[in-house]
């Protein structure tokens, strides 16, 4: 898992936003509606999927752990989009615009790909000045409502598929 670098402080608006800093026990609360700016699309934002678990990923385009997380990320979509699965990903590095075209060619994943930034402090994502492993990733119900979060040093990370498999199952299970 990669360590989110002092030159990502463009980031740090977007996460604060989607993954406040409180603890997972914190859990469930309501995602915030949040906009993924396209290559060459329009934005989209998180309230256009509601009604359909969703998984987002934030990524540095340049992380082979967040590489990985998207191919697997990739296969689970493609399996249970029938069922409403949608997956988006944001590229959070600095000028990640100018990343996100290559990195969409080069591992061809089923679901939007985009890219965020912003100008406050990374520290304001975790107040004790601890800043986030990569890859991030939010799950999020059918009610919109943030169910599960996890980051690049847990060990969620190192069964992902199986643990993956899990959070999006439980995504179908939720009841308000």
């Amino acid at each position: 898992m990669l360590m989110a670098s002092s030159r990502l402080p463009a980031a740090a608006a977007l996460l604060t936003l989607l993954l406040p800093a409180v603890p997972a026990a914190d859990l469930p609360h309501k995602a915030p509606d949040f906009t993924i700016n396209m290559v060459d699309a329009k934005p989209v934002t998180l309230s256009q999927y509601k009604g359909h678990p969703l998984v987002v990923a934030f990524i540095l385009t340049s992380c082979p752990h967040c590489q990985n997380a998207v191919k697997v990320l990739s296969k689970l979509e493609t399996e249970y989009a029938p069922r409403g699965l949608q997956v988006l990903a944001s590229a959070i590095e600095q000028d990640a615009q100018l990343h996100v075209r290559l990195f969409v060619k080069n591992f061809a994943p089923p679901f939007p790909v985009g890219y965020n930034s912003g100008a406050e402090p990374y520290t304001l994502i975790h107040p004790t000045g601890k800043l986030p492993m990569m890859p991030l990733l939010a799950f999020i119900d059918k009610q919109g409502i943030m169910r599960a979060q996890h980051e690049g040093e847990e060990p969620f990370f190192t069964d992902l598929e199986q643990n993956l498999r899990q959070e999006i199952e439980a995504l179908f299970q939720a009841r308000r």
